[in-house]
């Protein structure tokens, strides 16, 4: 029945966890842990509606069949379709015309009874590892990078880029989904931000901030924005790199070649180590999407740019000696404040990429 079923409900007993965009996340994502709701949940569905009883409500998405940029779609309906008109969006149904549920009887023996309790045991060690930290920048939002001249992502982008550095004095390689949809069964490709521009940025406003001008670190600010853009551009059109080079490694094994060389080369393993992963999701009702880091020593990094303010969702693994969300995340706000500072001195726009710019913030999900 379970397997057959489009989604499922998850009823969810209080928490006990203090209100708050953070805990709402963990919630989301492990349940708390099989103490609380992490039993209470079948995470092998594509989608599963959470509603708490102290009011935390949510929807975990399943990434294999589909993107963030769908689960915002469906749950954004549901939300405007609750909260609206029903009939300006399709007939309701009533409750009555539901099927009268029905209690599921469980058969289990000893050796799933085991099997389950060491599933509680791995979930529970997650839990405790996943360092989760959901934060709002309310000093600007989108509308004051809009009035720049550049594109809210590629400027958030750099943004993280210049938070790593800070954290780390290096940057690593960066995966941003970049959605394909417009091409039959597209999924996603990759924009990678770790450009050399981005670098040059960054040291402009680290390592080199007092021997440079301002006028200097606004034009390595606009090389990088450009260059985040055109990869942007090429990426969303087919043109990135990831998702060509991944069919070719495919096929050689399909085919039972030798491996291409390049597959096996170093940088290319170096290269898909994806120590920052991150992810824009903007939404217009008011939710946020999150996920955890896809490597032990990353951050995941999911945000959802608004008028007046940005929102991250930034996880890590507290086993790493390398990563700390709290870190990161004050890094991340003294380089944002330090963008704005820096543009405001600079009210020049030195490119024209407006256009390009509203095709980008339309043209991404995770």
């Amino acid at each position: 029945v379970i397997e057959k079923c489009l989604c499922v409900v998850c009823l969810d007993d209080p928490s006990g966890m203090e209100v708050g965009d953070t805990s709402r996340a963990l919630l989301m994502l492990h349940g708390g842990g099989h103490e609380k709701m992490g039993a209470n949940r079948w995470y092998d569905k594509p989608m599963q509606f959470v509603v708490g009883e102290d009011g935390v409500c949510g929807t975990v998405c399943e990434h294999s069949p589909f993107e963030g940029i769908v689960l915002v779609a469906c749950t954004e309906y549901l939300m405007k379709f609750m909260t609206g008109s029903p009939s300006k969006m399709g007939r309701a149904t009533s409750v009555s015309e539901l099927p009268t549920p029905r209690r599921l009887l469980w058969k289990t023996t000893p050796h799933i009874q085991g099997l389950l309790k060491a599933s509680a045991e791995r979930l529970q060690r997650l839990v405790r590892d996943l360092d989760m930290d959901v934060h709002k920048f309310e000093v600007y939002g989108k509308e004051f990078i809009k009035k720049q001249k550049m594109s809210p992502d590629a400027y958030i982008q750099i943004a993280l880029q210049l938070a790593f550095y800070r954290c780390n004095g290096r940057l690593v390689s960066t995966y941003e989904s970049a959605s394909i949809r417009r091409f039959h069964e597209g999924r996603v490709d990759n924009i990678r931000s770790a450009t050399p521009e981005a670098l040059a940025f960054v040291k402009a406003m680290t390592d080199e901030k007092t021997s440079l001008s301002n006028s200097e670190k606004i034009k390595r600010l606009w090389n990088a924005i450009n260059a985040q853009t055109n990869y942007t551009i090429a990426a969303i059109t087919g043109m990135g790199i990831d998702n060509h080079l991944l069919g070719l490694r495919e096929i050689s094994q399909e085919l039972q070649v030798e491996v291409p060389e390049i597959f096996t080369d170093e940088t290319y393993v170096a290269s898909n180590q994806f120590i920052l992963s991150t992810s824009q999701v903007p939404t217009t009702v008011e939710m946020f999407c999150c996920y955890g880091p896809v490597v032990p020593n990353g951050y995941g990094c999911c945000y959802n740019p608004q008028a007046d303010h940005l929102l991250f969702s930034v996880t890590s693994f507290h086993g790493s000696t390398e990563t700390s969300s709290a870190v990161f995340i004050q890094a991340l706000d003294e380089g944002l404040v330090e963008m704005r500072d820096l543009c405001k001195k600079s009210n020049k726009p030195q490119s024209n990429t407006a256009a390009a710019s509203k095709a980008v913030e339309k043209s991404q999900g995770p």
